[in-house]
Formats: C-alpha cells, sequence, structure tokens
C-alpha cells in the first residue's frame, strides 16, 4: 500500500500555515499518517504524531489531538451545563468527533443529548480513529443527525435548555455560525432561562476584533453575554476562547450555579473544576479593556 501524502507534510513534519494567523506557524513531527479524503465539505487528515498522539486535521487546521482535547471539551461543555439549574434537553452543533457528547453524557440531569454535524466523514472516521472522544457517540441518551446546523435549528423553537456550538473556525463551512442571525436562531431555539457557549472565535492574541463584534452580537440577541478562554498547546497561541451567553437577565454564567464535588471532579474530569470555572472568565488587561 503507498504511503499517504498530503500538501501540509513535508520531511516528516506536519505543518499548519493559515492566514488567520499570519506570520506563524504550528508544526507536529509526524509518525505516520493514517487516513486522507476530501468529504463533501473538507479536505480531513488523520495522522499519528510523535508526542500528541492522533490527529484531526479539517481544511489544513489542526481541530484536535488526543493529547490536549480534553481542555477544549471539557471547558465548552461544563461551563454551559453547570450554568443551568436542571439541563434535560441538549444540542451539540458540529462536534462530530463526539468529544462535547462525551462531556455532555457526564450530567446525570440530562435526559436527551442531540448531535447535529454537517459532514458524516468526521463522525465516520472519529470512531475509527479516534474512539476516546468518540464514544460519546455509543450512549443510550445520544442522538445523530447529518446536516446543516443552521436549517436543523430552524425547525426547533423552545426546545433545549443548552445549545453547544462546537464547530471549525470562521473560514470556510463553519462561516455562518459565527454572524448575528445564528446566534438569533440558537436564542429562539432555547427554553426560558436556556444557556448556550459556542467556540468563542479563537484567541485574544491573534483575533480581538473578531472577539469584539462577536461579543457586541451576543449581547445584543441575549439577556448575559461574556466570554471565557482555556488554554490548549495546539490551537493557535495555545489558547482558545468561548461565548456564554444566557436568555436570563439574572444569571451569572462565571460562578458555577451546579457543581460536582472535588472527588467526582477529579473523577469525571482532567481540566475543568468549578474554580477554573470562575478563572476562564478573568482576562488580561489588554482584551478586559477591548471587550467593554
Amino acid at each position: 500500500m503507498s504511503e499517504i501524502v498530503h500538501e501540509t507534510i513535508k520531511d516528516g513534519w506536519f505543518r499548519e500555515i493559515s492566514n488567520m494567523w499570519p506570520g506563524q506557524a504550528m508544526t507536529l513531527k509526524v509518525k505516520k499518517v493514517l487516513h486522507h479524503e476530501k468529504s463533501k465539505y473538507q479536505d480531513v487528515l488523520i495522522f499519528e504524531s510523535t508526542d500528541y498522539g492522533t490527529v484531526l486535521v479539517l481544511d489544513n487546521v489542526i481541530q484536535c489531538t488526543e493529547r490536549d482535547e480534553f481542555s477544549y471539551q471539557e471547558m465548552i461543555t461544563h461551563l454551559a451545563l453547570n450554568s443551568h439549574p436542571n439541563p434535560k434537553k441538549v444540542l451539540v452543533i458540529g462536534g462530530g468527533d463526539g468529544g462535547v457528547l462525551r462531556e455532555v453524557v457526564k450530567h446525570e440531569c440530562v435526559e436527551e443529548a442531540t448531535l447535529c454535524d454537517i459532514d458524516e466523514a468526521v463522525i465516520r472516521l472519529s470512531k475509527q480513529y479516534l474512539p476516546g472522544m468518540a464514544a460519546g457517540f455509543d450512549h443510550p441518551k445520544v442522538k445523530v443527525h447529518v446536516g446543516d446546523g443552521f436549517k436543523f435549528l430552524d425547525d426547533y423553537k423552545n426546545a433545549f435548555d443548552v445549545i453547544i456550538t462546537d464547530s471549525s473556525d470562521p473560514d470556510g463551512p463553519a462561516e455562518s455560525l459565527f454572524k448575528k442571525s445564528y446566534f438569533e436562531l440558537l436564542h429562539s431555539a432555547l427554553r426560558e432561562g436556556g444557556v448556550i457557549t459556542t467556540q468563542g472565535s479563537e484567541n485574544q492574541w491573534l483575533h480581538l476584533p473578531l472577539i469584539t463584534k462577536l461579543k457586541q452580537d451576543c449581547k445584543e440577541v441575549f439577556a448575559v453575554a461574556e466570554y471565557a478562554y482555556t488554554t490548549i498547546p495546539t490551537y493557535p497561541s495555545g489558547q482558545i476562547g468561548f461565548m456564554v451567553c444566557s436568555k436570563d437577565p439574572n444569571a451569572n454564567v462565571k460562578v458555577p450555579l451546579r457543581r460536582w464535588t472535588p472527588e467526582e471532579e477529579e473523577k469525571l474530569c482532567k481540566y475543568y473544576n468549578a474554580e477554573i470555572h470562575k478563572a476562564s472568565f478573568i482576562l488580561p488587561n489588554f482584551a478586559a479593556k477591548a471587550l467593554k
């Protein structure tokens, strides 16, 4: 069988170069290329790295690695679910690798978790190559819909307690998931007091104007809109942010409304805990000033 070649891999190194992070690049040493295909929507590459385990790459941009994915999956999930008093119906838009689903079903109060991802290839290949993340698909509370999240939301009104948008970057098939019209759809699909988290337009160091616009749009739609972030080595400049929004004007999403015991946190999570929930909203001065 011939060796798989890809434009991003040269001399045994994967290179992530994008105009979304000008003047810098992320490189990972490749042990073996496992799979490459062009799906209906995007270029899908999966390789085994020397130090970060299996890596999923969509349109030449790292989506997750086995070594550090939990810091993103746990935070985007538990910031939302622990900001809601009793989340029973949860929707995940995107998230075809299954990692967010894996985290959602850790909450025993959740009765139904629905995932809608536009690309069946991501779901299929994650089940094959990223079983630790795709474990979420096996849970009896989970339902999967392959299709456009925008269109899916249009069919639902007052249906979900929490909606998590786990999208790729605002460049390509996920572009529409960063527009104000999308947040208006999210708002109408939420029940009273509903909460959302969404991938918050990347990084304070690289995308402050984008984040500022995103927060402004969210504040015009939701009663409460706050920006939080997590650290993750393989995302641009080592961090990624989230918008955390609530329909409840009295909600304080910066402090977990529900929480596990320290023993439960240690058992269930590698990154998230109640203290880091609160700390994730504390921004450096330059970012806090821009987001005011």
